[in-house]
């Protein structure tokens, strides 16, 4: 057994957390794979009471609360999951297949490499009454290009222009292959021009879309509360009510679902997917996802200025004990910042377990006796054991690093802000195109709350990012990120970690729940049997 593996599992016992290799097991029986609407096997996500009733309110628990309710600020999974049932955008991406669909855009025509021209629905209505046109497309792009937490999404644009009242024209400053995509990204949400102007602040902690859902309450740190929305125009809610319960312990969350308090949990404890898919009551879902979990290293701050250190730490961390215990074998080792499903994945190389070597390297840059460091983590049960094991192996190799928990919404801020040294974050390319990560997480113009907390500022990243994302030749954005991956494995500013599956348990009355690999799981066709 591993020295390593020794300090982790004593590290894991002191926190009541078993991670043996028996509290790993899971029959699989009934998990899902992207495309499945429910799960297989004996036991199904669409069972039923027998008595065709159901309940007028579905209640989901997830890991922590909405950062925002403002589409245009609120990019975390956590509040995408709530915003995504308010809000609507120009185009959406079927989670069963993959396929680019319309969505507030009933048609769209690519009229040169820089131009599209969308058709817009017209009959969409904003929970206050109010008509959707071209005005609140063109304000709402505007707006979202404007703000420092999503503008990575659309700044690919240079102009929208309202040609008539249904009709949208928008310009790029260059070719830009994933355009599209982003449109469909829920960060691009259409939100009312009126209702936004009048009263921003307002707006914020009251939202208006034009979603499936209407805000009804949130209470910070507690809950959220949505309502049918009944002059939606697509397909009628199937439940009056959503319910979002705030409830970071993974393991409090299985306990909610097996009590029958919710009907759906997210992001299930690798522990308790064998407990839920044992349980003939339960139904868990798990689909191979987007996510990389990463260090990052804040270059702005001794040591990790220091390019040998950095590389220390990528050897001096063995992935696959963390994957094998912690996430009991719920993922793969990251080689690169974006997942293998992910266009323009390319794999520079794994990074071996080799502590020997990350002590060579740091005595080469002057720390032939470590340093004393901290990584930054939010308060998820999950993410705060793999910092700690992650502690015992840094100790390995003499480097001391406290681990320091936070509620997620400080974390987020204050790693925006660069205080950290290294900062434990997952990221999902939410458009499965490799230009929404490597934008986000490794441009020079995007530090700070627009994801590149490592505030890498290379000329020749930026270069190959921008070759990358203005190309409309396939091949030469695969080379570009091929070049890329190596790139940023020399740097090593982010230390990929690994790629994780997506989780969800269910109470086997829960019908038409699809899961969605990004995270962004849309529950309006769900319904829960009486």
């Amino acid at each position: 057994m591993k020295k390593t593996w020794k300090k982790v599992a004593a590290l894991i016992l002191v926190t009541a957390v078993s991670v043996s290799a028996a509290g790993c097991g899971s029959s699989s029986a009934n998990k899902t794979v992207p495309g499945n609407t429910q799960a297989s096997g004996e036991k199904s996500a669409g069972g039923t009471s027998g008595s065709g009733e159901y309940k007028d309110t579905l209640t989901w628990a997830q890991g922590a609360d909405i950062t925002s309710l403002d589409p245009h600020q609120g990019k975390e999974t956590t509040a995408v999951q709530v915003t995504k049932h308010i809000f609507d955008t120009l185009t959406v991406v079927n989670p069963e297949t993959g396929v680019l669909e319309p969505s507030l855009a009933e048609s769209w025509e690519q009229t040169s490499d820089t131009s599209y021209v969308f058709k817009l629905r017209q009959d969409v209505k904003f929970h206050d009454g109010s008509q959707m046109t071209a005005e609140d497309v063109k304000f709402s792009l505007d707006r979202a290009i404007k703000s420092a937490a999503v503008s990575y999404i659309v700044d690919f644009i240079d102009t929208v222009n309202a040609v008539d009242e249904y009709t949208v024209e928008i310009t790029l400053d260059a070719p830009y292959a994933p355009a599209l995509r982003n449109l469909s990204v829920p960060f691009a949400a259409i939100v009312p021009k009126k209702a936004v102007e009048q009263d921003e602040e307002g707006f914020k902690l009251h939202p208006i879309g034009s979603g499936p859902y209407k805000f009804a309450d949130w209470k910070q740190g507690d809950s959220a509360r949505l309502e049918a929305f009944d002059e939606y125009w697509g397909t009628p809610a199937a439940t009056r009510n959503l319910v979002m319960r705030v409830i970071p312990e993974a393991s409090q969350r299985t306990i909610a679902l097996e009590t029958g308090e919710v009907d759906l949990a997210y992001d299930i404890l690798p522990n308790d997917m064998a407990k839920i898919d044992d349980n003939p009551k339960l139904t868990l879902f798990e689909a191979p996802s987007l996510s990389c979990y990463y260090i990052s290293m804040n270059m702005n701050k001794v040591p990790f200025d220091s390019a040998k250190v950095r590389e220390a730490l990528n050897y001096a961390i063995d992935r696959q004990t963390l994957i094998d215990t912690i996430a009991c074998g719920a993922g793969q080792p990251a080689d690169a910042i974006i997942a293998p499903l992910v266009f323009g994945y390319y794999s520079p190389g794994a990074y071996e377990y080799n502590p020997e070597k990350a002590k060579e390297l740091l005595a080469e840059a002057g720390y032939p006796d470590g340093f004393t460091t901290s990584i930054w983590v939010n308060d998820n049960q999950a993410r705060v054991e793999i910092c700690q094991a992650i502690q015992a192996m840094l100790q390995d190799v003499g480097i001391t690093c406290n681990v320091e928990v936070m509620e997620f919404g400080s974390f987020i801020s204050r790693t925006s802000a660069g205080e950290h040294d290294m900062g434990y974050f997952g990221w999902v390319t939410s458009t499965t195109d490799a230009d929404y990560t490597y934008y986000s997480l490794e441009h020079s113009s995007q530090q700070g709350a627009a994801g590149n907390r490592s505030f890498i500022n290379d000329p020749e990243v930026d270069k190959l990012i921008e070759t990358g994302r203005s190309s409309a030749d396939e091949q030469v954005r695969r080379k570009a990120y091929e070049d890329l991956a190596v790139k940023l494995k020399e740097i090593g500013n982010n230390a990929p970690i690994y790629y994780s599956s997506i989780t969800a348990g269910a109470s086997a009355k829960v019908e038409n729940f699809v899961i969605d690999p990004i995270g962004y799981h849309k529950l309006d066709q769900v319904k829960v049997a009486k």
